[in-house]
């Protein structure tokens, strides 16, 4: 049965808008256009798609990385749900292909995981701090981009990734070692799973991940103590990790092998991940790592497009037709989900998105199965395409294709 989504807004990409001029905007204060950073460059601008962030108090933040900057918008929270109430771009100290950003939600600092370093830098573009580690290449610690930015053999690398916890004091990183200041001989080969004071950028504790990774994902929730990270290392695996910071160390668990973490529900109580065969949804307890429910996408979500008439599949059974789930969700509140089929989908039409209900035990209130409800009947409007996005307060996000906005929905 379809389940109809409402449109709640539509809010512009930070780079596809014009970006603010002196100081970054704050709360209450109008935005101030000027003209656009590369008024003066031909052809398509080199923009990733932007990033939706939710932090603790429902603040929102949009990130769009480029090229040679990074934009920034904050958004209203629950009460004002995409209204921006600041931006501010940050000078890129290197070309995207090069390492992921992540903003503070204060706006004051964008923090660039990069081939060589974590750099945080300010809306002037001077540094913040840096913590120099090692290549992700060639395992050098190289003293500047500029040391390697003409090398054909770091044209491309494998990279890590970064991101605050939820109320923005610390900071959570996967990188190759050494870091600065390590004995080279003792620390090289290994990769660590830094937490950093956000603000300093002083490194509190670190753990060994064990893994040869080409990237990595984080994933936080409400307890900014608390983290996922989920590793990719080619056809070796992909290792779902959490981590605890006590104040005194991180503390880490390798809670699976072959999972990649999805969500976390509003509570922090339930995680969602999927297999890297992307065939399973499973739900699980966040304290104890077991797995309470899973949902098969074969047998619970009818062949991509039935109803279109260019497709001659009949079966979901084959390579080329299965249809399985995407590598992104969003729980709704503790009950109830958002997942995707949209990759599966290309090939034979619209991405389709559909609401999962958790079922709960009336005996101890715990998960006991998920069940779909229906497919995700949009209005007419904006084009829904990829992936549905955390969002927060009820609501999810999905991304125009050509990451110039991005627009938030709530069940009708």
């Amino acid at each position: 049965m379809p389940v109809a989504a409402r449109l709640v807004t539509t809010v512009t990409a930070p780079l596809s808008s014009p970006p603010p001029t002196g100081r970054p905007d704050r709360p209450g204060q109008p935005h101030r256009p000027a003209q656009p950073a590369h008024s003066d460059r031909p052809g398509p601008l080199p923009f990733g798609l932007p990033q939706l962030r939710v932090f603790s108090g429902g603040r929102r933040l949009l990130v769009q990385q480029g090229d040679a900057e990074v934009g920034a918008v904050a958004l209203g929270g629950a009460e004002s749900p995409g209204v921006p109430v600041g931006a501010v771009r940050f000078p890129a100290p290197w070309p995207r292909r090069f390492g992921e950003v992540a903003v503070l939600p204060g706006l004051e600092v964008a923090v660039f995981a990069g081939t060589h370093a974590l750099r945080a830098v300010a809306a002037d573009g001077s540094t913040v701090w840096e913590v120099r580690h090692g290549c992700w290449v060639c395992g050098s610690l190289h003293p500047s981009f500029e040391a390697y930015a003409d090398d054909p053999r770091h044209r491309f690398p494998d990279g890590g990734s970064v991101t605050p916890g939820s109320d923005g004091t610390l900071l959570w990183a996967h990188v190759p070692g050494p870091l600065e200041g390590d004995d080279p001989g003792a620390a090289n080969g290994h990769e660590w799973w830094l937490v950093l004071d956000a603000a300093s950028g002083r490194v509190l504790g670190r753990a060994v991940t064990e893994t040869v990774a080409s990237g990595s994902v984080h994933l936080a929730g409400p307890d900014p103590s608390r983290m996922g990270l989920s590793i990719g290392v080619g056809e070796e695996g992909s290792p779902a990790l959490r981590g605890r910071w006590n104040g005194r160390r991180l503390v880490v668990e390798r809670r699976a092998e072959e999972r990649f973490l999805l969500a976390v529900s509003p509570s922090g109580r339930w995680l969602l991940e999927v297999d890297t065969g992307q065939w399973s949804l499973l739900l699980l307890d966040a304290e104890s790592g077991e797995t309470l429910a899973e949902l098969d996408a074969e047998g619970a979500v009818p062949p991509p497009h039935p109803h279109n008439s260019t497709s001659t599949s009949t079966s979901t059974s084959t390579s080329n037709d299965r249809v399985y789930w995407d590598f992104d969700a969003a729980f709704l509140d503790e009950d109830t989900l958002v997942a995707g089929t949209s990759e599966s989908d290309q090939q034979s039409g619209r991405a389709r998105h559909w609401l999962v209900d958790v079922l709960t035990d009336p005996a101890d209130s715990r998960p006991s199965g998920l069940a779909l409800r229906g497919e995700v009947a949009y209005p007419a409007g904006p084009v829904v395409a990829g992936a549905v996005v955390a969002a927060g307060s009820g609501t999810w996000a999905t991304v125009a294709a050509d990451g110039g906005a991005v627009h938030l929905w709530e069940s009708a």
